[in-house]
């Protein structure tokens, strides 16, 4: 028994004492949550056998390093045959631009003069028919045949003449757009070939965490299947659960404080998505005496200096930030095990 006993009310005063001093010793209520990764799946839009795979899971990577490559053998040959495709589209244009062949334009203009030598000849020997006939030493019908040859052969040189002036003249406007056309085909067939060869050898996007890899060395990869999954620091966040009474009092890019266990201090956070549809634990119905068991998912992300302090699955308490805690009880239920589910 105490040697000095304390009046009731000393007695109530120091009870009450002692249980502010319990509830300051208790940490301030948090949400339930836990980390999450989204990776980034990393993949070739070109299929073929997996070469090289420099990767492995849980190794650290910079951005721009080398992650895996696939055969690149059809794809060279793809390659050539376009680069000789567009070759012979370029000197079809060039070809198609220009007129016939010197020693062909030479040919045209020594039938030309032979026609014209063949033209005189003609017209002289008219000439002379003409003056036999008013002579009465030949008939009429010699003077036509030899009217009807000085004409074929004037017609011989004008027919040349234009035949001489085709062979100088390019294509027509038409033919050469067309040649255009088919030489800017074969040029952008080369370039997307030669893009698909570039895509067989793959870069990281960002630096990061190899979260996990899919295929081995010597098995074949479809086009755009993933390869490797990589985790930026930026893709880590938090996911957590807030109950409905404290809905209302969160808003987009407010700040939230991260702990968990071996963390360290809290890890500053900013609320990067609110869900619009609550879920609940229980399959129970839903009636204003059950609204307490209704959580709202809602997501975080930290700085990516902070970030990698985070690891996917990892619990979380979080907790508002100063000046920003909701005007009821921050205590919440756990995990839902049955999240995404819908009354």
């Amino acid at each position: 028994m105490s040697r000095f006993p304390l009046s009731p009310s000393l007695s109530w005063t120091v009870v009450a004492a002692w249980m502010l001093a319990a509830c300051g010793d208790e940490p301030a209520p948090a949400w339930s949550g836990y980390a999450e990764g989204d990776p980034v799946y990393v993949a070739a839009p070109v299929s073929g056998q997996l070469m090289d795979l420099k990767v492995q899971r849980g190794d650290t990577v910079d951005a721009g390093v080398p992650l895996f490559s696939v055969d690149v053998t059809p794809m060279r040959a793809a390659r050539a045959e376009a680069d000789a495709r567009l070759a012979a589209a370029q000197a079809e244009q060039a070809d198609i631009a220009k007129g016939r062949r010197p020693d062909e334009i030479a040919m045209s203009r020594a039938q030309l003069a032979q026609a014209r030598a063949q033209s005189a000849l003609a017209d002289t020997d008219l000439a002379r028919q003409q003056q036999l006939i008013t002579q009465g030493f030949i008939s009429a019908a010699r003077l036509d045949d030899a009217r009807a040859t000085a004409a074929q052969a004037r017609q011989r040189v004008r027919e040349l003449e234009s035949s001489l002036r085709v062979a100088e003249l390019p294509a027509r406007q038409d033919q050469q757009a067309a040649a255009r056309a088919n030489a800017a085909a074969a040029s952008a067939a080369l370039e997307q070939q030669q893009w698909r060869e570039s895509q067989a050898r793959q870069l990281a996007p960002a630096a990061g965490l190899v979260d996990d890899t899919f295929f081995r060395v010597g098995e074949y990869v479809n086009a755009g299947q993933p390869v490797v999954a990589l985790l930026p620091p930026a893709q880590r966040k938090a996911r957590f659960y807030v109950p409905e009474a404290q809905f209302a009092s969160l808003r987009q890019g407010q700040t939230v404080r991260l702990s968990c266990d071996g963390c360290g201090e809290p890890i500053p956070a900013r609320i990067s998505y609110i869900s619009p549809q609550p879920e609940y634990t229980p399959p129970v119905i839903y009636s204003n005496s059950q609204r307490s068991r209704l959580v709202y998912l809602v997501e975080a992300r930290p700085e990516p200096a902070h970030a990698l302090r985070l690891h996917p699955g990892q619990p979380l308490d979080v907790r508002p930030a100063a000046g920003t805690a909701p005007a009821t009880s921050l205590s919440a239920p756990s995990v839902p095990a049955s999240a995404g589910s819908r009354p």
